[in-house]
């Protein structure tokens, strides 16, 4: 039982790695179930600890992947209505089912909202849409960056209970 518990956490941990750029699959939550199948193997002793900071990490952290790219719209100059874009093209962008869809859906979300706003200044529209991407990118770097550590700390506990596991 602790070597399905074992590798399926690590096929969650591979999941989440690529879910970090690939916005179909789960990220960061991914990982911490991974985390969590670890942690329930009869091996590994129980670290509530580690794994109730790193879940609110990943709450926090799933919460930013929603706030983070209106804010870069909002940095780059967007108005009410771009910030509103964005949100609504973000949830457009998750619910439709077109490639790239989490990408270009706050991008166009933040376009659209800036061009109702101020239909004259297209290069105001795009330059806040510009945010919109730079906050998904940035996004996707902290959730990258965040599914590594996860991964580190995951490597780190089956080697420290390597004799026991194996």
């Amino acid at each position: 039982m602790d070597l399905l518990l074992l590798t399926l956490g690590f096929v969650c941990m591979i999941v989440g790695i690529l879910g970090s750029f690939l916005p179909v699959l789960p990220g960061l939550s991914s990982c911490w179930v991974g985390l969590l199948l670890l942690y329930l193997t009869k091996a590994v002793e129980n670290n509530y600890w580690l794994l109730g900071i790193t879940l609110l990490l990943t709450i926090i952290i799933t919460v930013l992947d929603y706030i983070i790219p209106a804010k870069g719209t909002k940095k780059f100059g967007g108005s009410p209505y771009g910030v509103w874009g964005t949100n609504i093209g973000l949830i457009v962008g998750i619910l439709a089912p077109i490639p790239f869809g989490v990408i270009i859906g706050p991008f166009a979300g933040a376009l659209i909202g800036e061009l109702i706003y101020d239909s004259t200044n297209h290069k105001r529209a795009i330059k806040a849409a510009t945010g919109s991407l730079l906050g998904f990118l940035a996004s996707s770097f902290i959730n990258f960056l965040f599914c590594i550590i996860y991964f580190g700390i995951f490597l780190h506990t089956i080697w420290e209970y390597r004799n026991i596991l194996f």
